[in-house]
């Protein structure tokens, strides 16, 4: 099975169809009419959709399993054919296409299996997805190759040359997976006045973005908080939110992440954690999500 581990719960929804072709009129009408042998067709159809919907992953050996939210099967009868439409709903790491279109095969295979004692014509076509949303699926074409970007390192042992950077070169790859070019990236030692002398300094030369990777944690050198948090015109809470408590399902620690994030005047600032792993957690997290604020910031509608 796909590793999606380092997917984010999102709402998810898709919308699968599937047709029944009968051959004659006299079906249609015992359909509608409830004169079916086997009972009511629609009543039966939709039992065994859902059922589909829910087993999907019992019989899909790729599929996870995964809680389904919502359910609706519904019908539209158009000449010779039944319509099967299907809509289902999760909030999960993965999307629910693949129990759409089971869940809309499972209902008219039902339906051919209760129809066919009258009707050896019958046919299923165009099993098909109609449409799905949620998760990062949607921004896979989207880029910001407009954002300026900064990326600093807090560090005393990288600052001395004791030790290499892994943190903030990994930030620098994820945001080129964006079209985001790095322009800046640098080392400093971990004081307040130099970080925050820093921040002050890019942003006031017009940087879009700037990433403080280290610092944020609680041993006596990490000061990264309180050296940005008072330059911060504009709090966004929930950003650091969102990142530490993606982190904690991942890791017992991250909740001891004091990463703060806000505007300095028009330049977003987030600081992340100096680990590898903690800033690669903290940019599957919030991205390419939270750069929707540039759009927000120049006043378009979300």
């Amino acid at each position: 099975m796909v590793n999606i581990t380092k997917k984010s719960n999102t709402l998810r929804i898709a919308v699968a169809t599937a047709t029944v072709k009968v051959s004659k009129q006299e079906t249609i009408d015992a359909v509608e009419q409830r004169k079916i042998p086997k009972g009511d067709v629609f009543e039966f159809a939709r039992a065994a959709g859902l059922f589909g919907v829910k087993k999907t992953s019992d019989v899909i050996p790729d599929c996870h399993p995964l809680p389904i939210e919502y359910t609706a099967i519904t019908y539209e009868i158009e000449g010779l054919s039944i319509i099967i439409n299907v809509e289902v709903h999760t909030i999960y790491k993965t999307g629910v296409e693949v129990e759409a279109m089971h869940g809309a095969s499972v209902t008219a295979l039902t339906i051919y299996d209760m129809l066919k004692p009258i009707d050896k014509g019958v046919e299923i076509e165009n099993i098909r997805l109609l449409k799905k949303s949620g998760g990062k699926s949607e921004f896979k074409t989207a880029k910001f190759p407009e954002i300026k970007a900064a990326v600093v390192v807090c560090s005393d042992s990288i600052f001395e040359n004791k030790a290499q950077d892994t943190a903030g070169k990994a930030i620098i790859s994820r945001l080129e997976q964006w079209d985001i070019h790095t322009e800046k990236y640098e080392i400093v030692p971990d004081e307040i006045d130099v970080i925050g002398n820093k921040a002050s300094e890019l942003s006031e030369v017009g940087y879009d973005l700037i990433i403080f990777t280290g610092g944020t944690g609680l041993s006596p050198r990490d000061v990264t908080p309180e050296a940005i948090a008072p330059l911060i015109d504009r709090n966004i809470d929930g950003i650091m939110e969102t990142a530490r408590h993606y982190g904690q399902e991942r890791m017992p620690y991250a909740m001891l992440s004091r990463g703060v994030a806000g505007f300095i005047g028009k330049t977003l600032v987030l600081t992340f954690p100096g680990s590898k792993s903690g800033a690669e957690e903290s940019m599957d997290a919030l991205f390419p999500q939270v750069l929707h604020l540039f759009k927000v910031i120049k006043g378009e509608k979300h």
